[in-house]
């Protein structure tokens, strides 16, 4: 724990501080890295306890020697993969929900090990892609040796690179990063004519779509509750009026959401019935939250605090529906490779699509929540709280955000990451924040340099000015490591893959 420094109370050197002060102050943080440093060599080696029980199971279930000492390797890096989407992707869900204080950490980690490793369980589906969004085509391959170890690289180079990006506190695309091993390793196992250049195109412009699309959602929700409801004198009676609709608005979105990515594996239904889903969800969920607020309104505050805890339950509600949305999606990443592996030994062939074995998927559940709970902490803390302050309502403007931009996204046939979507939401809220607060000042909209201070009408209207200026309710700095990493996400996978790749196959 850091300690406060002592005050000097010699009225000579009022300012001063002694050399107690500042000896005890080094202690305190020599305590505190020395605490931050016990409990991460505590966390490596429950993963390595994770890892050594992963490869108990795979040695039990296949045999030992030959062909199936491939497919525990395999399984052991799968599980490595696993824990890395559980330490970076499951913040898109969770951060909004801690960094507005709706959930403690200790409550969002356990809620989402839970709703994680049920949706990868309940609706991970039986069967699945073995090549990732279809980068390159299972006949590319010459044998299915090479096929492989090409699937081997892909898994591990995405597993290295998602675990560098958490290290660095850089939320990232766990579905770009196999995309760029798939692609990387496919190109040095069967050159470049194997890749489909289409979908790399598609996925290259979700850089830019999920992420821009994200913000601006979430930002015209909140301005939309902050001039609805936030600004208005009766504020209690607005939330009346308006919060049944928004809570009814994310009801609707989540089902559809629910059904179209979370439970695409196990159901798949037409557009009719996911329109008549949301639409019993939007009544139902506004018929209750009417009857609810109409009963707690008359103990709320005229605050906009007050207003505000009317959104947690919906936002804890959002966390946990993602998490399983995510569990059911997202598990593909660690277990499709490895099943596609599993399939190729023990079929002796190269398929499309494979059956899923149980314990391929329970591995990749499993290693979600795993990596959740040791490492989850850093990057939820980035999208919850160091991006920008979230309240309860800048919250659930990301998640609903998230939802609707995937929906908008799946009926458009745009491909977009759930990470991008939910950052961009975060900096979206944020970035609105700051231009309603440079205008709630008087300050121009024009106004952009020093210069332009001095051609204010009034010494105070510049004073104003140059404090708003300096007061940036974004840190630009997480703007430039989380933008820079999402571009060589797919590279530095390719990259790490060939490299990976042509080093396996040399010495196999």
């Amino acid at each position: 724990m850091t300690l406060p420094p002592l005050r000097n109370n010699d009225p000579s050197t009022p300012n001063k501080k002694t050399t107690v002060d500042r000896d005890l102050r080094r202690i305190g943080q020599l305590e505190q890295a020395a605490q931050g440093s016990r409990q991460r060599h505590i966390n490596l080696g429950y993963g390595l306890l994770f890892l050594l029980i992963v490869w108990a199971l795979a040695h039990f279930l296949t045999g030992a020697g030959g062909n199936n000492s491939i497919i525990v390797t395999a399984a052991i890096v799968g599980a490595y993969m696993a824990m890395n989407i559980g330490a970076n992707d499951v913040a898109n869900n969770m951060g909004p929900a801690v960094g507005s204080k709706a959930l403690t950490m200790v409550g969002a980690l356990i809620i989402a090990a839970i709703f994680e490793a049920g949706g990868a369980m309940i609706a991970g589906g039986e069967v699945v892609s073995t090549i990732s969004k279809s980068i390159v085509a299972p006949d590319a391959f010459a044998d299915k040796s090479i096929f492989i170890w090409a699937m081997m690289s892909a898994l591990l180079s995405a597993a290295i690179w998602v675990n560098l990006a958490t290290v660095v506190g850089a939320p990232v695309s766990t579905t770009h990063s196999i995309v760029g091993g798939v692609l990387g390793a496919g190109v040095s196992a069967a050159g470049l004519s194997a890749v489909n250049w289409a979908v790399m195109l598609k996925i290259a412009a979700s850089w830019v779509i999920s992420p821009v699309l994200g913000g601006v959602i979430a930002a015209l929700f909140l301005a939309f509750i902050k001039f609805t409801i936030l600004y208005r004198d009766d504020k209690v009676g607005a939330a009346k009026r308006w919060v049944p609709v928004l809570v009814a608005i994310m009801a609707a979105a989540f089902s559809g959401y629910l059904v179209m990515k979370g439970l695409k594996r196990i159901w798949k239904p037409d557009a009719v019935m996911i329109g008549m889903i949301s639409a019993t969800a939007f009544i139902a969920a506004y018929l209750a939250v009417k009857a609810s607020i109409n009963r707690t309104a008359a103990t709320l505050e005229n605050r906009r605090r007050s207003v505000g805890e009317l959104f947690t339950t919906p936002l804890i509600c959002a966390a946990a529906l993602l998490s399983f949305a995510h569990g059911s999606n997202d598990v593909a990443n660690a277990v499709g490779p490895l099943a596609a592996i599993v399939n190729a030994v023990t079929s002796g062939e190269v398929a499309s699509k494979v059956t899923l074995p149980f314990w391929v998927l329970a591995v990749g559940a499993i290693g979600i929540s795993v990596g959740l709970l040791l490492y989850g902490p850093k990057i939820i803390q980035v999208v919850g709280e160091k991006i920008t302050r979230l309240n309860r309502v800048r919250a659930f403007c990301v998640a609903l955000s998230a939802s609707i931009t995937v929906i908008i996204a799946s009926t458009l046939g745009l491909p977009v990451s759930s990470t991008h979507i939910a950052v961009g939401a975060v900096f979206g809220v944020g970035f609105l924040r700051e231009f309603l607060t440079n205008r709630r000042l008087g300050i121009p909209a024009a106004a952009t340099s020093n210069n332009q201070a001095a051609k204010l009408t009034s010494k105070k209207a510049a004073s104003r000015w140059a404090k708003a200026r300096k007061r940036k309710l974004v840190r630009r700095r997480h703007i430039m490591t989380i933008v820079g990493a999402w571009l060589i996400t797919v590279p530095a996978s390719a990259v790490l893959a060939s490299i990976i790749f042509v080093v396996v196959t040399a010495f196999s």
